[in-house]
């Protein structure tokens, strides 16, 4: 059954114009949902019976349950959910100085095969929908409810390659960031992408005032294209092309996320090679530390060597941010709890 979070507002208003309503019962119903954050729709007390039941037989309201939670000692929380379709994905709460950050999935699996990552170590089943994607974040909100908190930043980085979901994940955007949904601001919202370009390009024309993010992990196409099979697509002289043209379209500075693996893109040598490839452009590189996975070997870099590769960076001219490290001691790899989950079923 099709979840009520999958409406736009305009959905709503359609809707109730539909079943014989009037439209101003959007604004009541995104209230209940959004800001008394109801649990069911019984609860939904000044809206007609008749609706009510309708609301009922056509949709549900929750569309995951927890099955599993690890919470770090720096208290970063990952959340393990069922879908209604018995597929499961991965949440994850991480607490900053300046707020605390929801990083939500937008598919269940993950095609884009990059080597380092735990996301892609089960494929792609299925898109989530806008409103699983607004469930994740809901699920979290009631939580922090209970502690007079709320979810300040929103990440579109977990299990999936968003821009291969891009309609649910604009849609998804659109309704965390409506004055009627959740209200946070576009410019805490992030979406992050791998490098497909087409999706970058129709990004881009849109205007948005979202955050974009883009997976480098590599100087060049040799080494990236080892590690991120995106690349062979979209190469990277394609892929600046598209971003600087972004940037010149949109006037937004751009991040780069660049996880560092040991002996493999943490060299002087990649720094400046990175240094060279975005110097100009107005953006910043997300140096990440490296959250290990069993399955793929690769190491994280110590932090001295973190610290170097963040030197060169800036004495070449390109700012650049060293992420302090999460969840060190839970499955914090994107799409590593999930892939225990489902090895466990199988084993069952």
């Amino acid at each position: 059954m099709r979840t009520i979070y999958d409406l736009s507002f305009k959905d709503m208003e359609e809707m109730l114009l539909a079943n014989g309503q009037k439209a101003y019962r959007a604004k009541q119903l995104y209230s209940w949902l959004y800001k008394k954050r109801v649990s069911s729709f019984d609860e939904m007390t000044d809206l007609p019976t008749a609706l009510i039941e309708k609301l009922r037989e056509d949709y549900s309201l929750m569309p995951l349950r927890e099955v599993r939670r690890q919470v770090a000692r720096d208290l970063t929380t990952k959340y393990l959910f069922e879908m209604q379709d018995g597929s499961s994905v991965e949440a994850v709460l991480m607490h900053f100085h300046f707020g605390d950050s929801l990083c939500v999935s937008s598919q269940v699996g993950c095609n884009m095969g990059c080597t380092f990552c735990a996301s892609g170590l089960l494929k792609k089943q299925r898109d989530l929908t806008a409103g699983e994607m607004t469930a994740q974040v809901l699920y979290v909100q009631k939580l922090l409810d209970e502690d007079g908190k709320r979810v300040d930043n929103i990440v579109v980085m977990g299990t999936g390659e968003p821009f291969d979901n891009y309609e649910n994940v604009m849609r998804f955007c659109a309704t965390v960031n409506s004055d009627h949904g959740l209200a946070i601001g576009a410019r805490h919202i992030t979406i992050s992408t791998c490098g497909i370009v087409p999706k970058i390009d129709e990004f881009a024309k849109g205007r948005y005032q979202y955050n974009l993010a883009v997976s480098l992990h590599a100087p060049d196409d040799e080494l990236r294209a080892s590690l991120m099979p995106v690349d062979k697509a979209y190469p990277l002289d394609q892929l600046m092309a598209s971003l600087v043209a972004y940037s010149v379209e949109n006037h937004r500075r751009l991040t780069f996320e660049y996880i560092l693996l040991h002996d493999v893109n943490d060299t002087d040598e990649h720094a400046r090679k990175l240094a060279d490839l975005i110097r100009g452009m107005n953006a910043y590189v997300n140096l990440i530390p490296y959250n290990q996975v069993d399955e793929n070997g690769y190491k994280s870099t110590d932090e001295r060597r973190a610290l170097r590769f963040y030197d060169v960076l800036m004495k070449n001219g390109v700012k650049a941010t060293l992420r302090s490290r999460h969840g060190e001691d839970i499955d914090a790899a994107c799409g590593q709890l999930r892939a225990k989950h489902e090895r466990n079923k199988g084993e069952q």
